[in-house]
C-alpha cells in the first residue's frame, strides 16, 4: 500500500493546517513540536511568525538540540540568547532537549552503522510530535528534510557528533578531524531517524515546507541565497515518503535553479539516506501525492 504525502502549491500558515487535518489524526497530550532554530546570520529559515499558527493549533512546545559545531548554537546559553534574538521566546514555549547535558540513549538494534542514537533527554517529556522541516540543501547532506530533522535535530550535542563520525565519537570538538566516508554518515543518520520515528510511531506527523530553497542549510551562517521559487507544503505520516516526494518535486520542476539544487544532493550521495531508511522499515518511497488545492 503507497504511503499517502498531501501537497498543496499554496505556502500559507492556513494551508499548513489544512495538509495536518487532511492526515486525519490528532496529535495528543504533551506535543512537541521540532524546528530549526536558525543559525546566526542565516536568512533562509523558517520564522517563528510563519508557523505560529501551526505550533498553536496543536498547543505545541517547541523543542530543539544545541549543535556540534562552532557558531552560535552549541551551547545552551549562547543557544538561548539566539533563540530571544530570532523571536521564538515572543511566541512560545521553547525546550532546549539537551540543556541538562544527561542525554537520552535510544536503541538501534537494526542499525546499520550506529546501534545507538543520543538525543536530547526531554524528548521523554513528550506524548506526540510534530515534525516542521524547511526542505532545502545541506552543505555535508546534501539536503536537509524530514530525515534529517529526525537524526540530526534531534540528536544532542554528542550524538549530533556521533552521527557525523559514524559511531565514532561523541566529542564536539574532535568530530572534525577524522569524518567517515560519507554513505556511512548518510547510513548513521538513517539509522538516528529510524529510533526517533519507532520511540513516537504512530504519534508523530511530518510537515516539510519547501521554500527559500537555498543549497546550504539553516544551519550555515553564511548562506547562499535560495536558487529556485518555492514549490509548496507536503505533510504526511511516513519520513521517507515526504522526503522522496520532495526530491522528486525538485526533479520535475522546470525551474531554472533544479541543476545547481539537485548538484548539491547528488554530490553528496544523499539520497542514499532515504534508501538506508527506508531498508531500516520506517517508511516507503513509493507514494501517493495528494493534491490540496
Amino acid at each position: 500500500m503507497k504511503s499517502k504525502v498531501y501537497f498543496s502549491k499554496v505556502l500559507t500558515p492556513e494551508r499548513v493546517i489544512d495538509l495536518y487535518n487532511a492526515l486525519g489524526m490528532k496529535l495528543e497530550g504533551n506535543v512537541g513540536v521540532k524546528v530549526h532554530s536558525g543559525e546566526q546570520g542565516n536568512q533562509n529559515f523558517l520564522k517563528p511568525e510563519f508557523l505560529k499558527p501551526m505550533i498553536d493549533y496543536v498547543n505545541g512546545t517547541v523543542i530543539e538540540c544545541n549543535t556540534a559545531y562552532p557558531g552560535a548554537r552549541n551551547t545552551s546559553e549562547k543557544h538561548k540568547r539566539l533563540f530571544e534574538k530570532h523571536g521564538w521566546y515572543k511566541y512560545f514555549v521553547v525546550d532546549l532537549m539537551d540543556e541538562d547535558d544527561d542525554d537520552l540513549v535510544l536503541d538501534i538494534p537494526n542499525g546499520k552503522i550506529i546501534k545507538k542514537d543520543y538525543v536530547g533527554s526531554h524528548l521523554n517529556r513528550y506524548d506526540s510530535i510534530l515534525v516542521l522541516s524547511h526542505f532545502k540543501g545541506h552543505p555535508m547532506g546534501g539536503y536537509g528534510g524530514a530525515l534529517k530533522q529526525l537524526s540530526i535535530g534531534f540528536a544532542s550535542s554528542k550524538g549530533k557528533a556521533y552521527i557525523h563520525s559514524a559511531g565514532r565519537t561523541i566529542d564536539q570538538f574532535n568530530l572534525w578531524n577524522d569524518l567517515p566516508p560519507q554513505n556511512s554518515f548518510l547510513e548513521a543518520m538513517a539509522d538516528a531517524a529510524s529510533a526517533v520515528h519507532n520511540k513516537f510511531k504512530g504519534k508523530i506527523v511530518y510537515i516539510s515546507l519547501m521554500c527559500n530553497m537555498s543549497v546550504d542549510c539553516d544551519c550555515c551562517e553564511v548562506a547562499e541565497d535560495p536558487c529556485m521559487k518555492d514549490i509548496g507544503v507536503l505533510a504526511s505520516f511516513d519520513p521517507v515518503a515526504i522526503d522522496r516526494a520532495c526530491i522528486d518535486l525538485v526533479k520535475k520542476s522546470n525551474d531554472p535553479g533544479v541543476p545547481h539544487f539537485m548538484e548539491r544532493v547528488t554530490s553528496r550521495n544523499d539520497e542514499h539516506t532515504i534508501e538506508a531508511a527506508e531498508e531500516l522499515g520506517i517508511g516507503s518511497q513509493d507514494y501517493e501525492l495528494i493534491n490540496i488545492d
